[in-house]
């Protein structure tokens, strides 16, 4: 990790604009910080996708469950799998055969998620694979011919630019066997206050959340950031429906960057591109679809329909 971390940062830090990758915001402090936004007022995905999975657990099962006899229930960025125990629960309850794997880059958060539902979920049969997405989809493909049905959860597709996110469906698409589902979180276009709230709390748990990969940076790969001469600046368009967050740099500075080497220099308000959170309409979800070899099984909402969990099965 270490290897293509210090590539990424020397990659990012040196265009222009300058550009940091999201993936890195989630090490061991990052997931602790993370777990703090999923539990803020403004931060509403978290409750509407526990409320989508508490209203629709058991049209889920049967989706999910479909003419097999057992399936891999894979969670691409598992984290703490908070509102996946809610699924996880209820399968178990009504007595279905089942794997969960919790896919994540993060090696703390998977052990620490394994830890916690073998103390909370004896019975549950689990198997954690730390590698990148579509690895580990191949992985259990070669060793298992059993129906996989993927998670991907919280918006995590709206870290993608809109190219991405379709280049990511057509990839998925392309290693998953007719028959395979997959169950996408959405955060659907609403109201700009509403979203951009998300971004910008009050507390600065989303900027210490930011802040924190400087700080990653400087341990990792022997840097001398100073956070403090930096804030964060979110942003929404509801043109694009493109959330994005920056960091800022507060005035002319040097940075250097030991391990790479890297000097890097700023200027006094020269942003640090972060990470985007898309927003989306149902037309841009029947698109990703389409074009990616999938029929819509099912949109879930919640009541206020500020969300939906997106249900897709892989045509034959």
């Amino acid at each position: 990790m270490n290897k293509q971390f210090s590539e990424d940062v020397k990659t990012g830090l040196s265009g222009s604009p300058k550009s940091l990758s999201s993936k890195y915001l989630y090490d061991a402090e990052g997931d602790r910080l993370f777990q703090q936004i999923m539990a803020l007022d403004e931060y509403y995905l978290t409750d509407c996708e526990f409320e989508i999975f508490s209203d629709y657990k058991d049209q889920l099962l049967s989706q999910f469950s479909g003419t097999c006899e057992q399936f891999h229930l894979m969670e691409f960025g598992a984290g703490d799998a908070y509102k996946t125990r809610i699924l996880i629960e209820y399968f178990i309850d009504e007595q279905a055969v089942f794997e969960y794997n919790p896919i994540d880059i993060s090696e703390n958060a998977i052990l620490s998620l394994v830890q916690n539902l073998n103390g909370e979920f004896p019975e549950l049969q689990i198997r954690p694979i730390n590698l990148e997405y579509f690895d580990a989809v191949k992985e259990v493909s070669r060793k298992d011919t059993c129906k996989k049905v993927i998670l991907f959860l919280g918006s995590n597709i709206g870290n993608f630019q809109m190219e991405e996110a379709n280049h990511f469906f057509t990839n998925l698409g392309s290693i998953l066997q007719a028959g395979d589902q997959l169950l996408t979180g959405f955060d659907l276009r609403k109201d700009p206050g509403t979203i951009l709230a998300a971004y910008n709390d009050p507390k600065g748990i989303t900027a210490e959340f930011n802040l924190n990969l400087l700080r990653r940076i400087n341990r990792e790969l022997n840097a001398d950031f100073k956070p403090e001469f930096f804030y964060h600046y979110p942003m929404y368009d509801p043109e694009t429906g493109s959330a994005r967050s920056y960091l800022v740099s507060t005035e002319k500075q040097e940075v250097n960057i030991g391990t790479i080497p890297l000097h890097v220099s700023f200027e006094k308000g020269e942003p640090i591109y972060m990470e985007i959170s898309q927003k989306y309409g149902m037309e841009d979800i029947r698109k990703f679809a389409e074009k990616s070899g999938f029929i819509i099984a099912e949109n879930y909402f919640d009541r206020r329909k500020y969300f939906v969990n997106s249900l897709w099965e892989k045509k034959f």
